[in-house]
């Protein structure tokens, strides 16, 4: 699985997940700047699962019918610290069954939910 890390997701965070051998390119080190629909794109062409703490991408996908990326996961809480994100997700890659290709998925502290992709 590739994932392309949203400008607001730490690079630390960026650079845990690469020493976990896990592809991931990020906004903030090859784009800073560009537009949710421009990282759209850009997921959707490489086929990438998008790290974000940015809630829009579910109204571009959804409402607005942009490019589906490969995935989408959500992270819809403030970290504690920039390496939480990492910690986080390399916990949910370990879990039985669940799937992030094909899905958005929002993770909060006490939940997770996915709806599939369009």
């Amino acid at each position: 699985m590739r994932f392309l890390a949203n400008e607001n997701f730490p690079l630390l965070s960026v650079r845990i997940l690469r020493q976990a051998d896990l592809e991931v390119a990020s906004i903030t080190e090859d784009s800073p700047g560009i537009e949710d629909s421009e990282v759209l794109v850009r997921a959707a062409d490489e086929q990438r699962v998008i790290l974000t703490f940015d809630r829009d991408y579910g109204e571009l996908i959804y409402r607005l019918r942009l490019p589906s990326p490969r995935g989408v996961i959500y992270l819809r809480f403030r970290p504690h610290a920039p390496e939480e994100p990492a910690s986080i997700l390399l916990n949910l890659l370990q879990t039985e069954g669940l799937q992030f290709e094909e899905w958005f998925t929002v993770v909060e502290r006490d939940q997770i939910r996915q709806r599939p992709l369009p």
